[in-house]
């Protein structure tokens, strides 16, 4: 095993999309987005979790490099059509590694969290389909996951993310 050498790598500007998905029952959801969680406002507490675990990520993923992050936005938002949350994380840097680690470290920190919050109320929560959806930068460019699943169009830089249906 070996830490890949990025030293002679030139710093470019990086973007990592990720997501995830918990799914819920309807009652546990209704739960979720009234903020009835007896532990508090779990979209808040999903978003900070997953901000710091994109933050700590060489901590907890052994080879991964520390990189200096520029930005990290993470979502949470009620799917009640598809049975549950999901999970977005959007990191960036400019460095010489890129920070899809970072990324699905913050959605499946979120999607714990999620789970934590929530597990009182039914155990059979599922966490789902962590994924990578986008990368850009970097030696081999822009990639993008296709056909079903694929990642949404790309958003403005500033995301803000969404406490309760409603608010901003």
């Amino acid at each position: 095993m070996k830490m890949i050498d990025v030293g002679g790598k030139p710093k470019t500007e990086r973007v990592a999309v990720a997501r995830g998905f918990v799914s819920m029952d309807a009652a546990t959801l209704g739960i979720l987005v009234r903020g009835e969680s007896e532990k508090g406002d779990v979209l808040a507490a999903a978003r900070l979790a997953g901000i710091m675990a994109a933050k700590r990520t060489p901590d907890l993923v052994p080879l991964c490099h520390p990189i200096a992050l520029s930005g990290v936005e993470v979502e949470a938002t009620p799917r009640p059509q598809a049975g549950g949350l999901e999970v977005l994380a959007r990191v960036r840097t400019v460095d010489r590694t890129g920070v899809e680690m970072e990324a699905l470290a913050a959605v499946a920190a979120a999607c714990l969290t999620v789970y934590d919050m929530l597990k009182r109320y039914q155990r059979g929560m599922r966490i789902e389909a962590i994924e990578l959806v986008e990368k850009k930068g970097g030696r081999s460019g822009h990639w993008r996951r296709e056909g079903k699943g694929a990642a949404r169009p790309a958003r403005p830089a500033k995301v803000k993310a969404r406490t309760r249906p409603g608010r901003a």
